[in-house]
């Protein structure tokens, strides 16, 4: 599977095989809709293609991005002739939207709300809220996956509504769809795994409006809806009993959203048991720990063990400000939670600590209070071209001396490693004594042709900044 670059040419003969396909297809299928793609579709070929070039100065058409509206229009002509409508993937806005088109918005919220302005229908899906092939658990356990993150509570929190439309312009929002792609799925039972109860959480998404949801109160009906998934032989997922930790003023706060329950740490390394130590307030973190936990009833453990490793390096709750705020689906917990001791996931990028940032150039501005003596910097990048996630071509750290003067050096990537772990010990010749530290990240810029989102601008995903 991937992007190709051979795609459809544009003679005649193409749109005659293509109308006999769709004469059977509507044959068989008797709904009102017809799903035709149109999503990474590079135009590489029709950009060599005598044909298509022709194609494109006959019909008076300005490039191949409106040569790919002549193709659809065409073709949604043709459905249109049969009483079906057509729905394409949100690439289908460039170039101009066929007349009818309904579409479904799949790269976040932009192409919807394009689509809505000009009175189109739309069917919201972007992959930050609604891909159920992404893993939905931290544990190292779930079943190979083909990468981010969407844990139930995510799902549940999505607004099919993006922002930026009047009340008028949202009736063109008909919806939402979960999407499960199949290529790490090798059977019908993982189909099932992968699907609930994020479906649950969806359907309750797009029949509640945002005032009416209640994560909590969904989660204590879910936990008897089991009973019932249970009869009907469902392979579903079952984190309820996962413990959410967040590092707070006050120390490391534990939680969890079932009721009744009891929760149980160490932090000595040791699995928790029935006479571990039971949490009752923010367990305080003023060096390097490892945190352990589980949800237990009175009786046994519940769920799986929750580990947090803590690192108290010397920007931990530091001051930091950044020149842009992360993208709103991937906002993590916020821009402090680049300082707060805990490292992200290693293969899902969708997590709390992971942030994302969609063609922007980064400055980061890390305050340690005062000055201290510093040898070392680290951070990672995401790197996943297939989702378009790019790890920047280098990297750029200014910081005051005692002098007070500026101190620039640029740290490159090796972006054939799939994270990368940026070390700049060798920045420094010795300790250097210092209080600012600035950070400047460049965006890796336009995703190349043959790439999956080609002539698109790449993400950059940023995990914890370690200063020692």
């Amino acid at each position: 599977w991937g992007v190709f670059e051979d795609i459809f040419c544009t003679k005649e003969e193409t749109f005659q095989f293509l109308e006999g396909v769709l004469d059977e297809v509507v044959t068989l299928f008797p709904g009102e809709y017809i799903h035709i793609g149109g999503d990474e579709a590079p135009k590489t070929h029709w950009k060599a293609c005598k044909v298509c070039q022709d194609r494109i100065k006959t019909g008076g058409l300005k490039d191949e991005h409106e040569l790919q509206n002549y193709f659809i229009t065409r073709i949604e002509t043709y459905l249109n002739s049969k009483g079906k409508q057509i729905i394409g993937w949100d690439e289908i806005l460039e170039g101009g939207l066929a007349p009818n088109a309904t579409v479904m918005s799949w790269r976040g919220t932009e192409g919807a709300v394009e689509a809505a302005k000009q009175q189109h229908n739309v069917v919201m899906t972007p992959t930050s809220h609604c891909y159920f092939d992404y893993y939905q658990s931290d544990n190292d356990n779930e079943p190979l996956a083909i990468g981010g993150y969407l844990p139930l509570e995510k799902v549940y929190s999505f607004n099919p509504i993006p922002d930026g439309l009047t009340k008028e312009e949202s009736q063109y929002i008909l919806g939402a769809q979960g999407n499960l792609w199949t290529e790490y799925i090798p059977n019908e039972k993982q189909v099932e795994y992968m699907v609930f109860p994020r479906i649950i959480a969806m359907s309750e998404v797009v029949w509640s409006k945002p005032e009416h949801k209640n994560y909590a109160d969904f989660v204590s009906r879910l936990e008897n809806f089991h009973k019932r998934l249970d009869a009907l032989d469902i392979n579903y997922a079952n984190h309820l009993f996962k413990i959410e930790g967040n590092l707070i003023a006050e120390g490391y706060e534990l939680k969890t959203l079932t009721k009744d329950k009891t929760i149980r740490f160490t932090l000595d390394g040791s699995e928790p048991i029935l006479t571990s130590d039971v949490y009752s307030k923010p367990i305080p973190i003023t060096k390097n720990t490892s945190i352990k936990a589980t949800v237990f009833n009175s009786e046994k453990q519940l769920g799986s063990t929750f580990t947090q490793t803590i690192n108290y390096h010397k920007a931990v709750g530091k001051k930091i400000t950044i020149n842009v705020e992360p993208n709103k689906a991937y906002s993590g917990s916020g821009i402090e939670g680049l300082v707060n001791g805990i490292s992200g996931s290693d293969t899902r990028y969708g997590d709390k600590e992971w942030l994302g940032f969609w063609g922007d150039d980064l400055k980061i501005t890390i305050d340690l209070g005062e000055e201290m003596d510093v040898y070392s910097i680290e951070t990672r990048f995401y790197h996943a071209p297939g989702q378009w996630i790019y790890v920047p071509n280098y990297l750029t750290i200014k910081y005051d001396t005692r002098e007070k003067q500026k101190v620039e050096t640029s740290g490159y990537v090796d972006k054939n490693l799939r994270y990368v772990k940026l070390n700049n010990a060798k920045v420094f010749d010795e300790i250097t004594k210092t209080r600012y530290i600035i950070i400047k990240i460049p965006n890796y810029g336009t995703i190349p042709e043959g790439n999956q989102g080609a002539g698109h601008k790449a993400w950059t995903f940023i995990d914890e900044i370690i200063i020692n």
